[in-house]
């Protein structure tokens, strides 16, 4: 039986002539394919600064050492979400605590935010950073909370994982207007793909230059922020504690190529959650909900099962798709709901709206290379499955 994936990356005969051609060159990584990319990406997102690394999760954790991150600090971030938005914290001995979503969205709350903050200041334990996850591809309501971050006075990272190409009061998601950094993911299932990948978006000179500094050891060959005479134009000292998390140009010439094709993939993207939603709309299951301020770069469609759809369990539906060849998925398991963080204190109950939506949560197939053939099978399946 032939398989419909929930997520495929797609490859052009261009990415591939791509990658040959660094290979073929004296610079396999740390060479001029890296600016290159970085460059693409930034312009395209409208923002200064964009710092190539070795994937989504580094690009976190740079991130928040960039920020100054540390023990007895806390960063707060949604419950609905990879795990490696919590764990930078982790990583900078920080603490980490979650904001209930908004369960139309999947994405973060602004009324639980703003609540949640003024019983943090009456108890003097104000979070340091907080991470609006933009989930499946729809930004948070970032205007709201950046005035937050303004009132309280923390920093705001936005994990852009799934959304580069999504807009947000019609700018490009990734501009960084509301926030102090944004982080892209490039794995293979993302908008783009440099196969692994990711990068650290900013507007600020002084975060852009600490976090090429980071992902490289903590090197820096600038004699202005160096300690004294250097000894020769080869000199180079390490000034603080730095990571090896640089992106290979290899990586880079696959994701800059793939940068060329991003209009096609969300154009297509668009058309496929444009055809499941009318395909859908009779059935017991609530479609992805696209904000006004927004517009999507569809990563996910994730789609809600109502309660008592034809008396299946969520599981009964996914296995029965899975049988049928449908590979759907589920996103996500609720981060505190994971071993470590239960460990940590954490519990059932905590936020109740992302358990729900957990509960409900199946995403069907979306990718470039989906043919309307096999959305239309999927939706047969969906529709089988349910009855």
């Amino acid at each position: 039986m032939r398989t419909v994936p929930y997520a495929r990356q797609s490859i052009s005969q261009d990415d591939i002539d791509a990658v040959v051609e660094v290979l073929r060159s004296d610079w396999l990584t740390q060479g001029p394919a890296i600016a290159r990319f970085e460059a693409g990406v930034a312009s395209y997102c409208g923002v200064r600064h964009a710092v190539a690394v070795s994937n989504g999760t580094a690009a976190l954790h740079l991130a928040c050492l960039a920020l100054g991150l540390g023990r007895g600090e806390a960063l707060w971030t949604s419950p609905n979400t990879f795990v490696a938005s919590a764990n930078c914290a982790r990583y900078c001995g920080a603490e980490v605590d979650f904001v209930d979503i908004d369960p139309l969205t999947g994405n973060m709350s602004v009324a639980a935010l703003g609540e949640k903050l003024e019983r943090a200041e009456r108890g003097g334990k104000l979070p340091k950073i907080v991470v609006p996850v933009h989930f499946g591809g729809q930004s948070c309501d970032m205007q709201p909370i950046g005035a937050l971050a303004a009132r309280y006075g923390f920093h705001v990272l936005e994990d852009a994982s799934h959304a580069l190409g999504a807009e947000y009061r019609s700018a490009r998601v990734g501009g960084c207007a509301y926030a102090d950094l944004a982080v892209l993911s490039f794995h293979a299932i993302k908008i783009i793909t440099s196969g692994e990948g990711g990068m650290l978006l900013t507007n600020s000179d002084d975060l852009a230059r600490r976090a090429r500094r980071l992902r490289a050891h903590g090197i820096t060959r600038e004699a202005a922020e160096m300690q004294g005479d250097g000894d020769g134009p080869w000199y180079y000292q390490q000034i603080e504690l730095g990571y090896n998390d640089r992106m290979t140009d290899v990586q880079a010439a696959l994701g800059a190529s793939q940068l060329r094709r991003i209009d096609a993939f969300l154009a297509r993207r668009r058309q496929l959650a444009q055809r499941y939603a009318l395909a859908l709309q009779h059935l017991p299951v609530r479609a992805p909900h696209e904000e006004p301020y927004g517009r999507s770069a569809w990563h996910l469609y994730a789609i809600q099962l109502e309660p008592g759809s034809g008396g299946l369990s969520r599981r009964a539906v996914f296995e029965r798709m899975r049988a049928a060849g449908i590979l759907v998925n589920v996103h996500y398991i609720p981060v505190h709901l994971q071993p470590y963080y239960r460990a940590l204190g954490f519990c059932e109950g905590d936020f109740p709206a992302a358990e729900r939506f957990y509960e409900r949560e199946l995403s069907l197939p979306m990718y470039y290379g989906l043919s309307d053939a096999d959305q239309d099978r999927v939706c047969t399946s969906l529709r089988e499955s349910l009855q």
